[in-house]
């Protein structure tokens, strides 16, 4: 399988538990891997995934409607992921480096993979 991949995706949302959370917003990254049959011959943007239009997805996430979990932000950017035709699968890690942690960390994350296939119930 085929790789298009976007890392370090970044925008301010107000995604977490906390009141000032959701008041103060903070930097979300997000890296996506989608899984497709990329043809190589034809060099026809329409047989493909556009990237930038992905991109855009992702950011409407990350700045739209806050979550209470970074699981449920990347949840969301995985279905907008899948809802491309020709992506079957799709990695996505989403990055809270600011997360309210009371000790010294370089990086918070979770990353979730889901299929067209295994396509999980609400």
């Amino acid at each position: 399988m085929d790789r298009i991949t976007i890392a370090g995706l970044t925008a301010t949302g107000r995604h977490g538990v906390f009141p000032e959370e959701r008041r103060d917003g903070q930097p979300f990254v997000v890296d996506v891997e989608l899984s497709l049959d990329l043809d190589t011959r034809s060099d026809d943007l329409a047989r493909t995934v556009n990237y930038a239009e992905v991109a855009d997805q992702v950011i409407d996430v990350i700045t739209g409607d806050p979550c209470n979990l970074v699981e449920t932000v990347a949840g969301r950017i995985a279905d907008r992921c899948l809802a491309f035709d020709l992506v079957s699968d799709v990695m996505v890690t989403v990055h809270k480096p600011h997360a309210p942690v009371a000790h010294s960390f370089t990086d918070l994350s979770v990353t979730i993979h889901r299929s067209r296939h295994d396509q999980r119930p609400l």
